[in-house]
């Protein structure tokens, strides 16, 4: 008897999901028919690129991180290896904005610490108090490891400019979040751990450092992303799954029918053996709320920020920075609308003509969400007013587009790992059922993918 499994949403990790259940299909000769259900009228989520003109324009993520390996071997399997292209080795390096002047990040500053002394040393970035405090990292004995703000975690060993410089806006670049409240050990355990093995988070990057260096053979650069942009990887999941794929369709809720789950839609009922949910926590909420609202409760409960993108191509020569280097990040203290800037032409190739520049600029998150309030003429004129100064911008725009994110950032707060914890316990209680997706163990694309792969590896286990 064939079993039939519907996938909710079509994202990256829906798509990965479905992708995995066919692999599994094939793999181990099974009897699934797999259905793929999205409620708008594309795939991919916020992944998009568009052509405008001879500009290659992504108005989401351009690229993925490569040591989480899970988003390059799916582009392998796909075939799109030889698509597959590095950032600008020439350019590699970001900016931060201090006292609204570009300062270069020294280089081997990861994140949050230094792994390089002499650059560190150098750098205008801090103050000889400040290098000084972040060096105290050597002393300063290990706390017992419990889930602590990014905020606390930093202060406690680097001090306050190291938060307040580097920190915060790194993170928030990544995160949109709030620092007081983000959980280290659900973002970026691995600077736990280096305290907790080295007693110093310096002396850990520094070691790790040079077990890297003890690697051989080729590697790849750690942010990739395709000739014609990161769309690459939603058209190939959308072939490998051909007929699987239902577009224009929402689902308004899922029920337990003794063996079989009831998935309504807008337009008909279907039955099914599983269901992968892999929309946003608090629409999956609402389709677990008839029959668990303890589940439907903890999904509710992560929060989410919501963000803008305004993209911009000026010609080179309108542009007085010499923009040698991939972007900057802006420190909340900066008291900016912006929460970093791009720089997409200048990281990769083929994004722009060449006496063009392709610039990407991001606002809003948890820090500054009343700049989202602005309509999207107040939003742009922000963004370019403030490009203008910081970049020595004459001349007005040649494209200007911008992309809204509304509720589209989990924030992994204080206790996330918990509610994952508790959301996962909730799920063991329904045979058929799991959820994938952004909200639980990793906001990028590498984590995406293995979620929805793990999901699909998880239901195949549990119906055969």
């Amino acid at each position: 008897m064939i079993k039939k499994i519907v996938v909710i949403g079509g994202g990256i990790a829906g798509l990965s999901t479905a992708h995995r259940l066919i692999e599994l299909q094939k793999e181990k000769n099974l009897d699934i028919e797999v259905l793929l259900i999205e409620k708008t009228n594309k795939l991919g989520g916020p992944i998009t690129t568009i052509k405008k003109g001879d500009f290659l324009i992504e108005l989401g993520p351009d690229m993925f991180f490569t040591k989480k390996p899970w988003a390059l071997e799916l582009s392998k399997r796909l075939g799109l290896e030889n698509e597959l292209i590095e950032t600008n080795e020439s350019k590699r390096g970001t900016y931060v904005l201090w006292q609204k002047k570009l300062v270069p990040v020294p280089e081997g500053f990861l994140m949050l610490a230094p792994s390089k002394v002499i650059p560190f040393l150098k750098t205008p970035l801090f103050s000889w108090a400040g290098k000084l405090r972040m060096m105290l990292d050597f002393f300063i004995s290990k706390k017992c490891p419990t889930d602590e703000s990014l905020a606390s975690f930093v202060r406690r060993r680097f001090g306050n400019e190291a938060l307040e410089r580097v920190a915060q806006p790194m993170i928030g670049g990544i995160y949109t979040a709030d620092p007081e409240k983000l959980s280290l050990k659900a973002t970026m355990p691995q600077f736990i751990e280096m305290e907790q093995k080295y007693g110093s988070v310096i002396k850990g990057m520094l070691q790790n450092k040079n077990d890297n260096k003890k690697d051989s053979g080729a590697r790849y650069s750690q942010f990739l992303s395709f000739k014609n942009g990161m769309g690459t990887l939603i058209d190939a999941l959308e072939r490998s799954l051909e007929e699987c794929i239902s577009l224009n369709e929402a689902v308004t809720q899922i029920s337990r029918n003794e063996e079989r789950w009831e998935i309504q839609t807008e337009r008909r009922n279907i039955e099914a053996s599983g269901v992968i949910v892999t929309i946003p926590s608090y629409h999956t909420a609402s389709l677990v709320q008839n029959f668990d609202t303890e589940l439907s409760s903890e999904l509710t409960s992560i929060e989410y920020a919501s963000s803008s993108v305004v993209i911009f191509a000026y010609k080179t020569k309108e542009i007085s920075h010499e923009l040698s280097g991939f972007g900057f990040v802006v420190p909340d203290v900066e008291k900016s609308d912006l929460i970093a800037c791009s720089f997409s032409s200048i990281k990769f190739d083929g994004r722009a003509p060449e006496d063009h520049i392709l610039i990407r600029a991001f606002l809003g998150g948890a820090l500054n969400p009343e700049v989202l309030n602005l309509d999207d003429n107040q939003i742009i004129d922000r963004a370019k007013n403030e490009l203008e100064k910081i970049l020595g911008i004459q001349g007005n725009p040649e494209l200007t587009l911008i992309q809204r994110y509304p509720d589209a950032m989990p924030q992994y707060h204080l206790g996330h790992l918990d509610k994952v914890a508790n959301i996962q316990n909730r799920l063991s209680d329904y045979k058929g059922l799991e959820i994938a997706g952004n909200a639980y163990s990793g906001v990028g694309i590498p984590e995406c993918v293995y979620s929805g792969e793990q999901a699909a590896e998880n239901i195949i286990k549990t119906l055969f």
